[in-house]
């Protein structure tokens, strides 16, 4: 049994592909965290007649998908471990155990020997997982393989944040080492300072949460100048397909998610993404998010993620089923093809898009013309589908319920 975070290769493929000619069934799936990407992952295996099981917030999509069964397990990384390692997922010890959200990746990393011997788990290497995770090691790892990054600053004491006074630049976005943790306390991602004294504010902030932070530069530039990188690298390293895509608006402009996403051929991006995987020695599923920044031309580190992302349904709606991809290696099952069926496809997220749209308004940027012209495509949804519409129904009534409350407690 290999250590927690060395290089740990799935189950050979050739005599589970023998079992399942015999007729042995297929394995179920436990899918832990996630929102739009766990949704994303149930209705694609659920599809292929694979059960699933999630683990998640009691008010995810994922819960009331037709293609999900709900595990009533608290959400905090704690209980999860306990249920997957204790007898109560006894029934389903062989299925796939796969990570959709970071503490997810945190938690199968922390517990691989014991999981490994229950469930089976994609190829990994954890200590470049970890890496991935923690944002100062990712910008650290860029730049000993040569990456581009914004600049960035380490302080964790009043005294050096003040000793840094000279060589910041603003706006100086405070981010999170974890952005997981840092999420789960303030429901963002990270704390925007426009001046010394902001900057001040949000430090003592984030020191009072007792949560680890850097300070990195802002580029400037639109949320149009943001690209990602998609792949899986097996074994030796070798990625099995190339996948990009643009962002077209944020919500928050300038810092929240991406509200509206278009796929493109964006072959800078994937150099750039491949060079920094292949330093850290990453295996698995890899996504990796850059930022062009106009002043000098070059496309520069934003962030990672070692695992599915919140586009996951986009990808397998242009062809890049990455959910069956991973199952099909750990169940021994032929692998599905991954291929553009179609280019230009978009992800939209409608309310928040709407928001988006009205924010940038405000400033001048984007007129009402623009912004419907920009719509003029066909869509594809985070959560909304014909055949599963109980998922955005429930969420949106829930959503409804909270809005009327405030209301009324108003009026």
């Amino acid at each position: 049994m290999s250590s927690a975070c060395e290089l740990e290769t799935p189950k050979p493929a050739a005599e589970a592909t023998v079992a399942r000619r015999r007729g042995t069934p297929l394995p179920a799936a436990i899918v832990v965290g996630g929102g739009a990407n766990a949704l994303s992952i149930a209705r694609s295996l659920g599809r292929s007649g694979v059960t699933v099981y999630a683990l998640n917030e009691p008010t995810a999509h994922v819960r009331y998908s037709r293609y999900a069964r709900w595990v009533d397990v608290p959400a905090d990384a704690e209980a999860q471990a306990a249920w997957l390692l204790g007898t109560a997922s006894e029934p389903l010890r062989g299925s796939v155990l796969l990570a959709a959200g970071d503490a997810a990746i945190e938690l199968i990393a922390e517990h691989r020997d014991e999981l490994a011997q229950k469930f089976l788990l994609d190829l990994s290497n954890c200590a470049a997982q970890r890496t991935m995770l923690n944002k100062l090691d990712t910008y650290r790892a860029a730049v000993a393989a040569g990456v581009p990054t914004p600049r960035f600053w380490l302080a964790t004491t009043l005294s050096q944040l003040d000793a840094l006074r000279g060589s910041l630049v603003f706006p100086l976005i405070v981010k999170p080492r974890l952005s997981h943790v840092f999420e789960e306390r303030f429901g963002r991602k990270f704390l925007v300072a426009e001046s010394h004294e902001q900057l001040v504010e949000a430090f003592r902030v984030v020191q009072d949460a007792d949560i680890e932070t850097m300070l990195v530069e802002r580029i400037p530039g639109g949320d149009d100048h943001l690209c990602s990188y998609y792949t899986y690298l097996d074994d030796a390293g070798t990625p099995l397909f190339d996948f990009t895509k643009r962002i077209i608006r944020r919500w928050p402009v300038g810092m929240g998610g991406a509200c509206y996403h278009i796929t493109d051929h964006v072959p800078e991006v994937r150099e750039l993404g491949l060079k920094l995987f292949q330093h850290v020695g990453l295996r698995g599923l890899a996504n990796v998010e850059f930022k062009l920044d106009p002043r000098d031309g070059q496309l520069k580190l934003i962030e990672c993620n070692a695992r599915f992302t919140a586009a996951n349904g986009l990808l397998a709606d242009c062809g890049f089923d990455l959910a069956r991809l991973v199952y099909n290696r750990l169940a021994g099952l032929e692998p599905p093809q991954l291929a553009y069926r179609r280019r230009g496809v978009r992800l939209w997220y409608p309310i928040d898009d709407f928001k988006s749209f009205r924010e940038l308004r405000q400033r001048g940027e984007l007129t009402l013309a623009g912004w419907l012209a920009s719509l003029c495509h066909r869509q594809t949804f985070p959560f909304f589908r014909w055949r599963d519409p109980l998922p955005t129904l429930m969420v949106e009534a829930r959503r409804l319920g909270r809005g009327l409350r405030r209301f009324i407690a108003r009026r």
